[in-house]
């Protein structure tokens, strides 16, 4: 949700933390701030909007900040108060002394608030971080470390905090319980940040902090402690992201570069995980062994949004490949019920950050239940891989528009390559299994195809941009996909979408069409298909406009639809990896068409890090 970045170090802080917050502003951008550490004191700047608005306010300033070389900042993704000047972050202390910066909920605000009040403090905001920021100046006696825990220790939420204070120059207390936070270990410097991207430009030497604990870190030194003040000794790891990857490299959106990296990262997705000769991928970080494969009787998927369709993709396709019962689950809604775990049952977590806090909080009940729990993640190092008890990185690298598109057809991939191998330890043959690898080989390639066909997709959506409504239909495995495609398009466009199984439309969204209402229909050469061209004769009759996503090779489709994209044939478990990808250029130009602002839609963040 919200984004943090610190620094402490040599330089100019004020640029190094802006540009930070550029980096992370995809993690919400309804207002941002800056607190900065100067001779006089704190220095605070806020403004409601993107941070090209604090920007602004900043180069109107007075104030030099060219000696100031401390600081903390945020962008912020609304929860407690509206998003204006006043809620937004940093926010201080009643003495001006102490400022911070938070990404979570705090539950309890309300009863500490009323505490806060009895004691005689003022509270101005409607937010529950000044309730945070106020509970450690009542704690505050000299160290702002010990604040920072005693104040904690009576939090009931998530956070991810940073914090500096007038009295403690050249010092940041940082702390996490449920959100995200990372520490940048420089040359006599140091970063603390929701993510990776934010310090990237200055160093890839990253210490991940765990659950519960506290860092104080200072231009030449960190030290990590639990809340109860139990030292740790952290690991520094090393990232492979390189800049040009957070970069749009002459794209005009991120969204649309991570459409065209999809021939890369899907390639990325099986690299060195394929066994040709043998037919069957080479998946060691499931750390399990080939007998437990075996025995599996029940898998379950849990996940949000988009990673949600890559598991219903799975659904159908271990199913039928492996045989094994799948069930897919919303995480938001998982663990409020009261699932049922019998012997032998895997849980997959499905999440593109590693940090949507509604899947992490499923997979952690279904590990209180005894459950072997798995991930499918892309970020190394995210909190729910290392919370599993192995699982699949999908290599995606880093997805910075709003709207995933790459890593679900990673995603995808990952999950396709997971059931050919369980296949293979039950029924399929080494040369059915070469055959299935095969195909997922050549997707790359296929996809590289399917986006020469821009221009013409972009064409489309010129006929259909100022459109209100939009009926997607699939079946079968292509359903999941129905569903993605009217996701991003509701998600960038802000035109109502939805998506359908096709046999379900004559049971009431065939009420809704007419000459006004674009359908997108999946139409490829499988078993379904004499169906799905009934269904749009369906359409047809009342004068609904389609667009099919078709097989190449079909050319009497083209006589009952208003248009056609065609996408290669490949085998029809692994079709979700092609179809998609027409749908995710034809809601980015229509985005573009409306003139929304596709890499930041409104109120929506790329990570979910709050319930």
């Amino acid at each position: 949700m919200c984004g943090i970045v610190g620094y402490v170090g040599p330089k100019q802080a004020k640029p190094i933390l802006l540009q930070g917050l550029k980096r992370l502003e995809y993690r919400g951008y309804d207002s941002s701030g800056i607190a900065l550490l100067t001779e006089r004191g704190l220095m605070v700047a806020k403004s409601a909007g993107k941070i090209a608005n604090l920007e602004k306010m900043l180069s109107e300033n007075e104030f030099d900040s060219s000696l100031c070389t401390h600081g903390i900042a945020h962008t912020r993704w609304a929860t407690h108060g509206e998003p204006n000047q006043l809620n937004a972050h940093p926010h201080t202390d009643g003495r001006g002394e102490i400022a911070l910066v938070h990404n979570g909920i705090i539950e309890n605000y309300r009863a500490l608030k009323e505490f806060l009040q009895r004691q005689g403090f003022e509270l101005k905001t409607e937010t529950d971080t000044e309730v945070l920021v106020q509970l450690i100046r009542y704690y505050y006696r000299d160290d702002l470390t010990e604040a920072v825990c005693e104040a904690l220790a009576q939090v009931e939420g998530t956070y991810g905090i940073a914090v500096i204070s007038a009295r403690h120059p050249n010092t940041i207390v940082a702390a996490r319980q449920g959100s995200p936070l990372v520490l940048g270990i420089g040359e006599k410097e140091k970063f603390v940040a929701s993510d990776v991207a934010a310090m990237l430009d200055h160093t890839n030497k990253i210490i991940y902090l765990d659950e519960g604990e506290i860092a104080t870190i200072t231009d030449c030194s960190y030290e990590i402690t639990t809340i109860q003040r139990d030292k740790i000794t952290p690991r520094i790891e090393e990232v492979s992201w390189t800049l040009d990857q957070i970069e749009k490299e002459g794209y005009d959106h991120f969204m649309l570069k991570e459409i065209y990296e999809q021939p890369v990262t899907l390639r990325n997705a099986m690299r060195g995980r394929i066994n040709l000769d043998e037919g069957i991928p080479r998946l060691g970080g499931l750390n399990l062994q080939y007998e437990e494969l075996r025995r599996i009787k029940r898998l379950i998927f849990t996940a949000c949004g988009t990673s949600w369709h890559a598991a219903l993709v799975g659904e159908y396709l271990i199913e039928e490949l492996a045989g094994i019962p799948v069930e897919v689950e919303y995480a938001s809604e998982f663990r409020y019920r009261s699932p049922i775990f019998p012997e032998d049952t895997i849980l997959f977590g499905i999440s593109q950050s590693g940090e949507t806090a509604d899947t992490l909080a499923a997979m952690r009940e279904a590990k209180k239940r005894g459950v072997t729990v798995l991930g499918i993640v892309n970020v190394v190092g995210s909190t729910i891989a290392r919370e599993t008890d192995g699982g699949v990185y999908i290599h995606a690298g880093p997805e910075i528009g709003v709207a995933s598109t790459k890593a679900f057809t990673s995603q995808v991939m990952a999950i396709s390559l997971i059931g050919t191998l369980l296949a293979r330890m039950r029924h399929l043959s080494v040369p059915q299994g070469q055959e299935m690898l095969g195909h997922l080989d050549r997707i790359p390639e296929q996809v590289d195809r399917i986006l020469k066909n821009d221009q013409a997709i972009r064409e489309i959506a010129e006929r259909y941009h100022r459109a209100d409504n939009f009926l997607y239909l699939g079946r079968g495995i292509n359903f999941p996909v129905a569903l993605e495609g009217a996701l991003k398009l509701k998600e960038i466009s802000y035109i109502h979408a939805e998506g359908y199984p096709a046999a379900e439309m004559k049971h009431g969204p065939i009420a809704l069409i007419d000459e006004n209402m674009p359908v997108v229909v999946i139409a490829l050469k499988d078993p379904v298909h004499d169906k799905v061209m009934s269904n749009i004769a369906e359409i047809r009759a009342r004068n609904g406009q389609v667009i099919a996503i078709a097989t190449e090779g079909d050319t009497e489709i083209a006589d009952r639809v208003n248009h056609v994209i065609y996408v290669p044939p490949t085998y029809r478990l692994f079709t979700p990896l092609l179809s998609v990808i027409p749908l995710q250029l034809l809601a980015y130009h229509i985005a573009v068409l409306r003139g929304c602002p596709v890499d930041q839609p409104r109120n929506l963040a790329k990570s979910v890090t709050v319930e």
